[in-house]
């Protein structure tokens, strides 16, 4: 805005309070970007702001009144003179006018007589700029943002970072449009209150910390005993009493809002649950039940219709003097409640409204307020259709039978709508079927005089919920002369569709004239209604010809052919066939009762040619739904799954619901049914063919959800302590199994069918495995008519850290067989997270992979022909040569390579070479270890060999075996490709076999047994969960790397946030015993060696608890020789403790609890084992050494002798007090009145060789 710019303000009627004339100017910026959101919300009234520039006429820029570039008008009204501060706006350009203001709170501008044009003096307008811009050279951005009343909790961010919709019943996630909102009671009551005026009360509460046995045994959205929701507690007394839970003040709920919630009774716990919403003066029941209740956790979606200005939920539970019991609430969820925001643009064929949103064409005159300000319902723009909301009779719909004009004050059937559609209120009327089950109820529209091109559209509402059998169809019937009169169904619903009033439209096009019949048969123990029938501008009435309807009501009287049973034959429900009558229970039950097997017809086995489609019906009341089309209309592949064009699918379609609900096709009821029941569906998804190739940073490219499960892969951008790989600040693809709350195993990410450029093609990825319970991520390839291949697999937490793999894809390029990619997230739990990012594809092989379990394949490695090596699995126990589990997952199901060198097999001397794919060249030396196991007859020698220029050996393994996996590593440098090779050199011994697993490449040098610095990873220590102790693990970080749970701020070897250790979060168990074990290789046995490493506790209070402690697992089971509770400590603290075992063992950190869970890390650094070596002179440290057998004795003859001396030296001290008395008699029994302060460190204990043999 340049300085002398001229604003001009149009003249206008006197302002008033109740409807003033507003205006904002909105900068440049809006005008040049062109598309986004409004840069600041728009005042109301016919005003509007027009630029000059200085001492120029507006027609010399083409700026006159018919095309000025006006902003019309805005949001709300507000009282003379009063502006509300703005929400605040980032990264405008300087110099420009960035103000975002509240859309119900524009600026005013008082009563004034100004003249259309009016001049702003130069020495006023650097101040104006100034204010709303900030100083010059940079945007302004406040400090807080304070929205004002009517935009706090209006499920809109007003502000930025979203500030304004916290403490809301619910907390906003993102900013982000479409995010729900959500409370899921983990960090607190979201600001739900308390409001019972009995002992009967709501509080936020969990699992792990009650003592009421009817509560839940784990909360919805972890699903373990930790997480929290919202309970209320056995109630001791003995007259009835109700629990009141009471949202925050909410704002404005558009029409589409929907309230989701889980809650949980116990069996009998309570006699009523109810969900109430008040709105002014009124209070709507959107939900009630007496039961019966569900075992576990139950969902209820309601929907709250459209409320303007501020409104409550308020959940009651009520108990009777024969009912008591806890109720819980958890995971509530806002969706598509906010109103549209300000758009300077709408798209091409949106309607805008008058405070700028922008809503679609068919949403305009369909008797909801989209706009959020009601101007797409106004009685001007709608003033050429015809609406009937039943508030004063039938309009022109003609009542013939079984309809009855109600509302729904004093309801009394349990089903009943609680309010009707048009105004939301429960004292609004609408029309409800009354008709018996066995006929119909019918309503008719007047005759419509022919629509010729053009479309005759009715929209109506309609409720159908409280039983299966209920139905609503609509019919046309052609008025033609000398032609019989026929009805044709153009709209049919069946079923439950939930206590929701739901929109449809039909649009008809006829030559001749017409009317429109909608029929109802209402189920036992249901409700069908009716409300809000719109006609469009072309439906228009023939008065002369509306006679009352025949066809179809005739039809209904007609009696049954006399081929068929009388009516009364077989009972309401009930199937006849021949002489037999099939009760409803028998139907689709997979047992033909019929001889005909008419009871096993249309019960879900089609191939969708019959119009019954094999009974399937659409129970959509959302935005979608499932139509059966012919293959060629359906948008589809164009033929249905046998090929045939003119075929028939259930093709997924557009529909006119409001809803946000997900399109549902339901089968009846089916069953029971065997154990081996399977569902057998040919599906197609239709996309656009994309790149696999992607970082995410714009969209998911060819990669796409499966819908086979509920949980999902998202796209997500970097926050707190999810970050990508590609930027550190930008979008990956995220699989929280708490988020949403899912049920099902895993997740699934798929690509659309992808043709092969050549025949090995190199997919690398990045993923993200971190947590102490997370489960498995497997990648896996799909051809049509192949099995599922499993290319590559990782279980268990990888550390905090992103980590890059690469598998080589095989292809025969000559079949033209296409195939398709899966990720596929298998969770073992609630506690971590899986991710995704940078995935690429070129084409050749990948390099040797660095890592390789052979759970999925032999990794690229080779026997040379000679097909010794093999990999297996000893799962059925058939195995002939082979340990019975592998070392990755420590079970019969795990896979290895092993080679057989029996005589028979491998005879004497003879060698069985296993060779790696080539590896790339080492930047630095690197280390390579490995797993091997040999048969307990000496099977020979294993020498390792590297392949670089020559071949040289680096290790030789000579020695017999025994019942363990051992740990083997060698030091490489290599500066061009390399290979690794291992060879089986057989002795000659029966039944003797040599095994590999878990080859690993690491940078650094090897370290020594069961020493670890943990920079470059575990150095063979073993994380992986124990059977028994809640499939809990270890976790590897660094304090620089964000985490979801608390850790050291830096490591010990480094001293800073770069280094590395090894940690467990104690927060994830249990009050039980469960715990979490790091196991060392198998060590030989040792007469004494020294155990060393640094270790860090923190726990946030003295009640709380977590333990560490050292354990020697050996054969004969495990001994406890070290162990140490702390609190919150804010430093590494040295241990050490001597071992002794006298026979092969491995040393165990066990981290587990004795006090209640909490959130508190127990880690681990710089470990060092020293074998054959006595450990230094104790140190005082925090740990207290495990002593058995006669250590305590030891340890109390020394305490005994040390209290001795004190006695004998105040004795002395005494004597020598020339005056006879003792004066500290009086101290010392003031101080010597406990031992809490008495602390006994024994870090270095050798265990005596007795002791261990006899564990």
């Amino acid at each position: 805005m340049a300085r002398g710019t001229t604003v001009l303000l149009p003249a206008g009627p006197p302002l008033s309070r109740a409807g003033q004339q507003t205006a904002q100017y909105l900068g440049p910026d809006l005008w040049s970007e062109g598309t986004g959101k409004v840069g600041a919300y728009l005042g109301q009234g016919p005003l509007s702001w027009t630029l000059l520039q200085p001492d120029v006429h507006p027609q010399h820029h083409g700026v006159g009144p018919a095309n000025r570039q006006q902003v019309q008008k805005g949001l709300g009204a507000q009282s003379p003179g009063r502006a509300e501060s703005a929400c605040g706006a980032t990264g405008r350009q300087p110099g420009k006018i960035a103000t975002r203001l509240p859309s119900k709170h524009p600026v005013s501008w008082p009563p004034s007589p100004w003249e259309p044009t009016m001049p702003l003096p130069g020495h006023l307008l650097p101040a104006l700029v100034l204010l709303l811009a900030g100083s010059p050279g940079r945007a302004w951005t406040p400090s807080t943002c304070r929205a004002p009343g009517e935009a706090t909790c209006n499920f809109v961010c007003d502000c930025p970072s979203c500030s304004d919709e916290t403490q809301c019943g619910y907390h906003a996630a993102s900013p982000a449009l479409g995010v729900p909102f959500a409370c899921d009671f983990e960090q607190d009551s979201c600001g739900w209150q308390d409001i019972s005026t009995s002992g009967y009360s709501w509080l936020r509460d969990r699992a792990g910390a009650t003592l009421e046995a009817l509560g839940p045994r784990s909360d919805h959205t972890l699903g373990t005993d930790l997480g929290w929701y919202m309970a209320v507690g056995i109630h001791r007394g003995k007259e009835a009493a109700g629990a009141t839970l009471r949202s925050p003040v909410l704002w404005n709920a558009a029409p589409t809002c929907e309230l989701r919630l889980w809650y949980h009774v116990a069996a009998g716990a309570v006699a009523e649950l109810r969900l109430e919403l008040t709105h002014r003066a009124e209070t709507l029941t959107l939900w009630q039940s007496s039961g019966p209740w569900g075992t576990g956790w139950q969902e209820l979606v309601v929907t709250t219709g459209r409320i303007q200005d501020d409104f409550r939920v308020t959940f009651f539970a009520t108990r009777n003097a024969t009912h008591r019991g806890t109720v819980a609430l958890d995971d509530l969820v806002f969706r598509d409640c906010g109103l549209p925001a300000p758009q300077a643009h709408c798209p091409l064929g949106h309607h805008h409204c008058q405070n700028l949103a922008c809503v679609a064409p068919h949403q305009l005159c369909d008797g909801e307020d989209n706009c959020g300000d009601g101007s797409d319902e106004d009685a001007y723009s709608c003033r050429h259709h015809i609406a009937t909301d039943f508030e004063m009779g039938l309009g022109l719909w003609n009542h013939l039978e079984g309809w009855a004009r109600n509302h729904s004050t004093g309801a009394w059937h349990p089903a009943w709508p609680h309010r009707d559609h048009s105004q939301n209120s429960a004292q609004g009327f609408f029309l409800v079927s009354v008709a018996e089950p066995s006929s119909p109820a019918v309503l008719s529209s007047p005759i419509f005089q022919a629509s010729g091109a053009h479309n005759c559209s009715l929209v109506f509402y309609y409720y159908l919920h409280g039983s299966e059998h209920g139905s609503l169809q609509l019919f046309l019937q052609t008025e033609n002369p000398g032609s019989p009169q026929v009805s044709i169904l153009l709209r049919r619903r069946c079923g439950e569709l939930g206590a929701a009033w739901v929109r449809d439209r039909v649009d008809v096009q006829s030559e001749h004239p017409f009317r429109i019949l909608l029929t109802g048969h209402t189920g036992p123990g249901g409700v069908l209604s009716l409300d809000d029938l719109i006609l469009s501008e072309h439906c228009q009435p023939v008065p002369e010809l509306s006679s009352p309807p025949r066809g179809l009501w005739a039809l209904a009287l007609q009696p049954q052919p006399s081929s068929l049973p009388p009516q009364d034959f077989c009972e309401p429900g009930h199937l006849s066939c021949g002489e037999l009558c099939i009760p409803p229970e028998q139907h689709c039950d997979f047992q033909q009762q019929c001889e005909g097997g008419e009871d096993e017809q249309e019960c879900g086995t089609t191939d969708f040619e019959a119009p019954a489609a094999g009974g399937w019906e659409d129970a959509s009341v959302g935005r979608l739904q499932w139509r059966r089309l012919r293959a060629q209309e359906s948008g589809g592949p164009g033929t249905d799954a046998g090929g045939v064009a003119a075929g028939h699918v259930l093709s997924l379609q557009r529909a006119w619901g409001q809803l946000a609900a997900e399109a549902r096709v339901l089968t009846p009821a089916l069953g029971p049914s065997g154990p081996r029941c399977e569902l057998r569906v040919a599906y197609y998804f239709h996309g656009h063919p994309q790149e696999i190739s992607c970082n995410f940073e714009r969209d998911t490219c060819g990669w796409h959800t499966g819908h086979l499960t509920d949980a999902h892969w998202r796209r997500i951008q970097s926050h707190g302590h999810g970050y990508d790989h590609t930027t550190g600040q930008g979008y990956f693809l995220l699989l929280d199994p708490t988020d949403p709350p899912a049920r099902g195993p895993g997740a699934h990410l798929l690509t659309q069918p992808q043709a092969p450029s050549g025949p090995q093609e190199c997919l690398s990825f990045w993923y993200h495995l971190h947590g102490p319970q997370i489960g498995t991520l497997r990648l896996t390839v799909r051809r049509e008519g192949e099995a599922e291949i499993l290319l590559w697999s990782r279980t268990s937490t990888q550390g905090n850290r992103w980590h890059k793999a690469w598998t080589t894809l095989h292809h025969q390029l000559g079949s033209g067989t296409k195939y398709q990619l899966l990720f596929e997230g298998l969770r073992d739990g609630y506690h971590g997270t899986m991710a995704l990012d940078d995935v690429a594809v070129r084409p050749g092989p990948c390099w040797a992979p660095r890592q390789c379990s052979f759970e999925d394949s032999a990794c690229g490695f080779s026997s040379g022909g000679q097909g010794l090596w093999t990999r297996q699995a000893n799962a059925t126990g058939l195995a002939s040569r082979g340990p019975h589990t592998d070392h990755t997952t420590e079970t019969a199901q795990g896979h290895y390579m092993v080679v057989d060198t029996s005589p028979q097999a491998l005879p004497h001397g003879q060698v069985a070479s296993l060779t790696s794919e080539v590896h790339q060249p080492l930047a630095q030396p690197a280390c390579l270890t490995f797993w091997y196991h040999l048969s307990l007859r000496n099977p020979g020698t294993l020498q390792v060999h590297v392949e670089e220029a020559q071949r040289y050996q680096v290790l030789s393994i000579s020695a017999h075996g025994g019942f363990a996996w051992r740990l083997g590593s060698v030091d490489v440098q290599a500066e061009r490709a390399w290979r690794v090779v291992f060879e089986a050199v057989a002795a000659g011994t029966e039944h003797s076999y040599i095994a590999l697993d878990d080859l690993l490449l690491q940078d650094g040098p090897c370290p020594q047994p069961a020493s670890c610095d943990f920079e470059a990873g575990l150095c063979g220590w073993s994380h992986m969960p124990w059977p028994g102790l809640g499939s809990y693990s270890w976790d590897w970080s660094s304090g620089a790397t964000p985490s979801r749970y608390p850790q050291p701020p830096v490591d010990h070897t480094l001293g800073t946030e770069a280094g590395h250790f090894v940690l467990f979060e104690t927060g994830v168990l249990g009050p039980g015993g469960r715990a979490a074990w790091l196991r060392s290789q198998p060590l030989p046995a040792t007469e004494a060696s020294c155990l060393r490493f640094w270790y860090h506790v923190g726990f946030p209070e003295h009640f709380y608890k977590g333990e560490l402690r050292v354990l020697l697992s050996s054969m004969r089971g495990q001994l406890a020789v070290w162990g140490t509770s702390g609190h919150l400590r804010h430093q590494w603290l040295e241990g050490q403790v001597e071992v002794a075992s006298a026979e092969e063992f491995q040393i165990v950190f066990e981290a587990t609890l004795s006090g209640q869970p909490a959130l508190g890390p127990i880690a681990l650094d710089d470990v060092e084992y020293l074998a054959e070596q006595h450990c230094w002179l104790p140190a005082t440290t925090q740990g207290d050494t495990l002593l058995a057998a006669s250590v305590p004795t030891v340890v109390g003859s020394a305490l005994l002798i040390l209290v001795l001396l004190v006695l004998l030296g105040l004795v002395g001290r005494c004597w020598l007090q020339k005056k006879g008395g003792c004066p500290l008699q009086g101290e010392m029994a003031a101080e010597a009145s406990g031992f809490d302060n008495i602390v006994f460190n024994a870090d270095c204990v050798t265990l005596p060789a007795s002791l261990t043999d006899n564990q």
